[in-house]
């Protein structure tokens, strides 16, 4: 069985400690969507004994550095791909190659719809891999890397089925149909249709009836969906193109389960895909809207969380929610809602590093760096001797410094003066 995890990509910083809250400017490229998303698809291979696995890469328009040139707007970039064994401890093969795209309007550069998607493929023998992928933005130097283990399937059995590729649509080039992969791996809408893609390869003579039965689970593992569609497999490579329509489900993150039975109900085959749910109109970083809406804490008033909280359904909170961030938006001329962008990097930032037995944002330091942001100074004491832990916070713009103690030992830093007044307003 194969899981594939959710890619969702950062620039690697400093974790030495001294370097948490200053290393958070360097983070400035975080925004409410992934640097880049990826996805790993086992197939059949020409090669005896292999499997041939697909790695796409799709970096959004907004992950990368435009200039100008004579074809309008140009970026570049350079994708790595390494393939180590389950350990680390050894390369067995790597692919590098460069991507140039061009645009010849500057607005094309920002548009969340933009993306450029490349691809290239291994053959390797099936078992446990360590991938590493690494994209490098040839103006800017900036490199972004994502390590996972990946599960290569053998595929050289008498009936194998390939991996499902998720796909948002077709497109005709040349009067040539052509599948678009959905490597993002998002689903929008609660009432949606999955489209997906898949191969079957029987080394059989005669055709077969197989069954595919494909089970959605909930985060719980609770199933909320059900579907299963009846084949006749010819000899060779099947292409399997199918829907699952009228799928219900809300935000968050769902497990695709895929089973394939021969016509005596035997299991030929079963693996796992990951996909997210997301809701038209709301940033991909949101997973969860309700957590989303108690983590306004900072910035909105009780009345306002109240009215978010209390809506009468999902449709309704969600717009709610939006009204409230739009009416936020310093530039609402352009695609990007940078109040909101920054204020859930801080959260996450501060769920990233202030964590200890309850969630960061919760804490005291994320609270504090929440509503101010990074501060201009940190003095650290985690040893003091005649002491307990502390860390004091200096923020000189508005002349006040902040003492956080660790009463426990296990990292839950107290603010010794609580935050109040204009101290409590959240500030860009």
């Amino acid at each position: 069985m194969k899981t594939i995890f959710a890619f969702i990509i950062t620039i690697i910083f400093s974790t030495i400690c001294y370097a948490q809250v200053e290393n958070y400017e360097q983070n400035s490229i975080l925004t409410a969507e992934p640097v880049y998303y990826q996805d790993f698809l086992n197939y059949q291979s020409n090669k005896k004994g292999m499997t041939r696995v697909d790695i796409y890469i799709q970096i959004p328009y907004r992950s990368v550095q435009f200039l100008k040139s004579p074809q309008g707007f140009t970026a570049k970039y350079g994708v790595t791909a390494s393939v180590y064994d389950s350990s680390q401890s050894r390369l067995i093969v790597e692919k590098s190659w460069n991507e140039t795209i061009n645009v010849m309007d500057f607005s094309q550069t920002t548009a969340k719809e933009n993306y450029n998607l490349s691809m290239r493929n291994f053959d390797l023998t099936p078992g446990y891999y360590f991938i590493r992928t690494m994209v490098e933005d040839r103006d800017s130097r900036r490199e972004f890397t994502s390590g996972n283990i990946f599960n290569v399937r053998d595929l050289d059995k008498d009936i194998s089925v390939s991996d499902l590729m998720l796909i948002s649509g077709k497109r005709s080039i040349d009067g040539v149909d052509q599948l678009i992969p959905n490597i993002s791996r998002n689903i929008i809408g609660t009432d949606s249709t999955i489209q997906g893609y898949m191969e079957i390869y029987s080394s059989d003579s005669t055709e077969q009836n197989v069954s595919i039965e494909y089970t959605i689970l909930d985060p719980g593992k609770k199933t909320v969906f059900f579907q299963k569609d009846e084949h006749i497999i010819e000899p060779g490579k099947n292409q399997i193109t199918g829907a699952l329509s009228n799928v219900t489900i809300d935000l968050g993150s769902y497990t695709l389960n895929v089973t394939v039975m021969d016509s005596d109900g035997l299991k030929i085959s079963s693996y796992d895909k990951q996909f997210f749910s997301r809701w038209l109109g709301l940033p991909s970083n949101i997973v969860d809207i309700d957590k989303a809406v108690d983590q306004m804490v900072y910035i909105a008033s009780p009345d306002e969380l109240s009215y978010i909280q209390k809506a009468e359904s999902a449709d309704v909170k969600l717009k709610r929610f939006l009204e409230f961030w739009k009416a936020k938006d310093p530039s609402p001329n352009n695609d990007e809602n940078e109040m909101f962008t920054e204020y859930f990097r801080r959260v996450k930032f501060a769920n990233d590093n202030f964590s200890s037995y309850r969630e960061g944002w919760k804490s005291d330091r994320g609270m504090v760096f929440i509503i101010l942001g990074p501060p201009n100074n940190i003095d650290r004491h985690p040893f003091e001797y005649y002491s307990k832990p502390y860390e004091v916070w200096e923020y000189y713009t508005i002349n006040r410094r902040f003492v956080f103690v660790d009463e426990t030992g296990f990292g839950d830093y107290r603010l010794t003066t609580p935050l109040t007044g204009d101290l409590f307003r959240y500030r860009p």
